[in-house]
């Protein structure tokens, strides 16, 4: 059975590669196509509602605020990614908000019809498996770094999380995040980011700008945070997978 359009989409998406055409198909018949714009909130903390957001463009930011406004960012979801799945499976309230960073449409499908697609598709239902592991070790290791590691490492940490690689072997993370938001992001101030950010450049770990952050030898790096964490391997810091 030949894909529409937009279930073409759907079916780029890693957890529901496997689905069949005629799932997708009826599955993006139920959905419900969303457009928001930056600073757009997706989903309210403790809000009630259970559908299950999959990324069709665009990049959303997940965070938590304490009750005296800070903010603790969780991470970012760009393209090919889903958010929401939580409370489709648990039947519980939203753990985090959810804000628009670019202009992005979203697929939103009822917890229903996103059951459904998973629990019907063994292949679906073990990739949702795969994402919420990942998902948990990387909250498990965020943990540790808070506990146990100062500022530097953790901002390499999250700063190795972020890179993308090039060629030669660099890191390079770009547009960079503001260093309020990768303050959030590591539990810590602002004007400490700063004067990492400062140290790393004059050490010549780090290559900053308004372009980018380039991490010349992320290796040595990694290493750092490694020996930092107790020399566990596993701890060093990685991407979770893609929904």
């Amino acid at each position: 059975m030949a894909l529409a359009p937009e279930d073409q989409r759907l079916s780029r998406f890693p957890l529901l590669r496997d689905v069949e055409a005629q799932r997708l198909t009826e599955a993006s018949r139920q959905a419900r196509w969303r457009r928001v714009q930056p600073g757009e909130v997706v989903i309210d903390f403790d809000d009630s509602s259970d559908e299950v957001f999959l990324i069709i463009s665009g990049t959303v930011r997940i965070a938590v605020h304490s009750a005296s406004g800070h903010e603790v960012i969780l991470g970012e979801a760009g393209a090919g990614e889903i958010f929401g799945e939580m409370a489709a499976i648990d039947g519980l309230s939203r753990s985090a908000n959810v804000t628009a960073v670019h202009n992005s449409v979203l697929c939103c499908l009822p917890r229903t019809v996103f059951l459904d697609l998973v629990l019907q598709t063994p292949a679906a239902a073990l990739q949702l498996l795969r994402l919420l592991t990942g998902r948990l070790r990387l909250l498990d290791a965020r943990n540790v770094e808070l506990a146990v590691l100062p500022v530097r490492h953790r901002l390499v940490a999250e700063l190795l999380r972020l890179g993308r690689p090039r060629e030669d072997g660099q890191l390079r993370i770009s547009p960079p995040p503001a260093q309020h938001i990768l303050a959030a992001r590591i539990g810590a101030r602002r004007e400490a980011v700063s004067r990492e950010l400062s140290a790393m450049a004059r050490e010549g770990k780090a290559v900053v700008s308004r372009q980018s952050i380039l991490l010349p030898q992320p290796d040595l790096l990694r290493e750092a945070v490694r020996r930092a964490m107790g020399g566990d391997p596993a701890r060093v810091p990685r991407k979770p997978p893609a929904g």
